[in-house]
């Protein structure tokens, strides 16, 4: 495996990092494989990241989270992903779904829901996308109507990451009007009377993670789960997204570096023509291209997440790390299969599944054309 130089301020990082090294070894590296070739949900494999304190990372200590600064937290999303990019993003959707409550709930709300979310039991999920609103999100038609002391919500989320098997559901719900300003946040437990899960998505990678539709039909959500104001939802959302985009720049670094790993040792132990196949140029400059991208992709999200640790704007260069992280994991995967030969295009080795994982980064969480529209407009506002 390659040596990966990480930069943890501080003795308490370091530990955190050898925790997360000794887990991936022991918890997720023996079951990716399996899961994935069985299409199975490591649901366990959460609860022991939650219970050493990996799924509130980023969060406040005063709340249950672990009080760590995104570099940090980035960087362990890197590595589950690494070994395992279903339980990385997994990671990564989770904060997600916890970033409403946590940055624009009221402090009575985080008091009362937040230690749960936090505390390594609980599993989140993001509901933004609709069947008919993915890249327009501001078009999207689940309505939620105030009835009482609840909010009666009937429509589809789409492309759900741990549909039917989260614990708590961040809504996004139009509560008003058309266009952005007629959206809400709406936080609902699961087992709400009315919410239902749809067979999940035959995908072409990621099996062991569970996409699904959510169905809502009268569901009543407490309206003291609204997060924030009525309206205020789509700020919500793109705010989280700044945020998440980071998580899923994490993880396309976290593939292409297994890639990375699985080519230099498979190019320094293949012999042809009575020699490592590393020892030739056309090999080795790939090698050295894909090194290359590897550590130019990790510099970018650090640096985006230096700028959201010191309270700067990191919008566009959160886009920028997305977009960039997410090309290069798709080119260095598909390079690593060609290092392998025929052997890559098969599953007896990983890097075919490390193809098939990189290209959803590419879509998730705003595609990369989107990431380019954010960028440009940046670029060319006045």
């Amino acid at each position: 495996m390659v040596t990966v130089e990480r930069t943890l301020p501080g003795e308490d990082s370091v530990a955190l990092f050898e925790l997360v090294q000794d887990l991936c070894a022991k918890e997720l590296a023996p079951r990716a494989a399996e899961y994935e070739a069985e299409e199975r949900f490591p649901r366990e494999v959460f609860r022991t990241l939650g219970r050493a304190g990996l799924l509130g990372l980023p969060y406040d200590e005063k709340y249950g989270g672990g009080g760590q600064p995104y570099e940090v937290y980035l960087q362990v999303v890197e590595e589950l992903a690494r070994t395992w990019l279903t339980v990385g993003l997994g990671v990564s959707v989770h904060s997600l779904a916890c970033y409403g409550l946590a940055t624009f709930g009221s402090e009575e709300q985080k008091q009362k829901w937040l230690p749960d979310m936090l505390g390594g039991e609980q599993l989140g999920a993001y509901c933004l996308s609709e069947p008919q609103s993915g890249s327009d999100a501001a078009a999207l038609n689940t309505r939620a109507v105030r009835d009482g002391d609840a909010y009666a919500v009937s429509g589809t989320k789409a492309w759900i990451t741990h549909s039917g098997h989260a614990d708590f559901y961040t809504l996004m719900v139009r509560t008003s009007g058309e266009g952005p300003r007629g959206i809400s946040a709406l936080l609902a437990q699961a087992g709400t009377p009315g919410m239902t899960f749809g067979k999940p998505e035959n995908k072409m990678g990621m099996r062991g993670s569970v996409t699904a539709q959510v169905l809502l039909d009268g569901a009543r959500v407490p309206a003291d789960r609204l997060i924030g104001a009525e309206g205020q939802g789509f700020a919500i959302a793109l705010s989280a997204l700044e945020a998440g985009r980071l998580g899923i720049a994490a993880c396309a670094v976290g593939v292409a570096q297994a890639a990375l790993d699985a080519a230099v040792e498979y190019a320094k132990n293949r012999q042809q023509f009575g020699r490592p196949i590393a020892d030739f140029q056309g090999l080795g400059f790939l090698l050295a291209d894909m090194a290359t991208g590897v550590a130019t992709g990790r510099a970018a999200y650090l640096a985006a997440a230096r700028r959201r640790d010191a309270g700067l704007p990191y919008g566009t260069e959160a886009a920028m790390a997305k977009l960039y992280c997410t090309d290069m994991a798709m080119r260095v995967t598909t390079d690593a299969v060609q290092v392998f030969g025929g052997y890559g295009y098969t599953a007896d080795f990983p890097v075919e599944r490390y193809m098939r994982e990189a290209k959803v980064l590419q879509i998730v969480e705003g595609t990369n054309q989107v990431q380019r529209l954010v960028i440009s407009r940046a670029l060319t506002r006045v």
